[in-house]
């Protein structure tokens, strides 16, 4: 299993980016969660198999949101000791 933060950039907070990753996590299979940060950007954790997590990642960069776009993808490989019950939606 991998697991992978994201940070996003561009016009992604108050266009339903966090709700429509959900829905492209939920199609892809991914686990994790995703939320706002206060710089405007979005904060993304999401867990899954290497086909899982790389599908979701090009999903996140061409901007699952009609309204939205983005700039810029931050991404970290993180240990994977952590298990997500779902794709949650934070804040």
């Amino acid at each position: 299993m991998r697991r992978v933060s994201l940070t996003v950039f561009g016009r992604v907070q108050g266009v339903g980016f966090r709700y429509a990753t959900k829905m492209v996590a939920d199609k892809v299979g991914v686990t994790g969660l995703v939320r706002n940060l206060l710089d405007g950007t979005v904060y993304i954790e999401a867990r899954g198999t290497d086909r899982e997590v790389s599908d979701f990642i090009q999903a996140v960069k061409k901007g699952p949101s009609p309204y939205a776009k983005v700039t810029r993808v931050d991404l970290v490989e993180l240990s994977d000791d952590k298990v997500y019950r779902d794709f949650a939606v934070t804040n």
